[in-house]
């Protein structure tokens, strides 16, 4: 339980920290900087045979460095129009979907529907609505989705880490040019890069690292239960952190999302 609370808090509070650099190097700076460090940790950790894969192991690799790039690009450019709460709320109908469509059950229709209700109460129509945000939300939910197909397409057709860590070193060559384009025209300062790093560290390498070891001891559905409640974590993250202020029909739509999450794992025969 405490790795797993470790995990999700780890996660958010990289992605806030990554958020106060935003001013600095934007969120396609922090993004290449978080892919540079993903992919440090995960070529150390899976040490990919690069030369020995296929066409048939490369085209899924591919396929997962280009959606794993797009879904931290679409989720940070979100949180910084509409803030780490509800970007991450949004995003999390990704895993929820995936969740749910392979679902037979009444009550998982049910879910659906709640999940939806609270999607529409996050897009109500209001002055200070960012309907772009919410499309980047939405992006970065689709990614999430993706990834999690491809990544069990990956685990299949190549052993332990070694998958994950080429997609990560891929993700990474391709956001090179755009993090050297970001520093040239705005020379970052330490702060600013020091943050950018903490994201990567706190957002990519500890949560994949706790959650190698948390899966070693916890049945994936309580794992998966847990998970459901990240975008509670990262709208109280981005509350101390950022001060970003969600009102009562925010927290409700928050709710409604985990809730869907939670009962539909909860009830699922193992």
């Amino acid at each position: 339980m405490a790795t797993m609370i470790g995990s999700g808090l780890s996660n958010q509070t990289g992605a806030a920290l990554g958020a106060l650099a935003f001013p600095v190097l934007g969120p396609l700076g922090v993004v290449a900087v978080r892919q540079y460090v993903a992919a440090l940790v995960l070529l150390a950790v899976g040490r990919p045979r690069l030369s020995a894969l296929t066409w048939r192991q490369w085209w899924p690799v591919l396929l997962l460095a280009g959606v794993f790039g797009t879904m931290n690009l679409s989720l940070y450019s979100a949180v910084d129009r509409i803030g780490l709460g509800l970007a991450v709320t949004l995003e999390f109908l990704g895993p929820l979907t995936v969740a749910l469509a392979a679902a037979r059950r009444r009550l998982d229709a049910g879910c659906a529907v709640l999940a939806a209700g609270g999607v529409v109460v996050l897009a109500r129509p209001r002055p200070s609505a960012d309907y772009t945000g919410m499309a980047l939300g939405l992006v970065a939910a689709c990614c999430w989705a993706s990834y999690i197909l491809l990544n069990r397409l990956v685990g299949r057709r190549i052993a332990g880490a070694q998958g994950a860590a080429a997609a990560a070193l891929v993700s990474a060559l391709v956001f090179l040019p755009a993090g050297v384009a970001v520093a040239l025209r705005h020379p970052p300062t330490a702060r600013a890069v020091l943050c950018a790093v903490a994201a990567g560290v706190l957002s990519s390498a500890v949560p994949y690292l706790a959650d190698l070891l948390t899966l070693r001891h916890v049945p994936a559905q309580t794992f998966g239960l847990f998970m459901s409640v990240n975008p509670v974590l990262a709208a109280l993250v981005g509350l101390l952190v950022l001060g970003q202020h969600l009102g009562g029909a925010e927290w409700a739509a928050i709710g409604a999302v985990v809730a869907a999450n939670a009962v539909s794992i909860a009830t699922l025969r193992e």
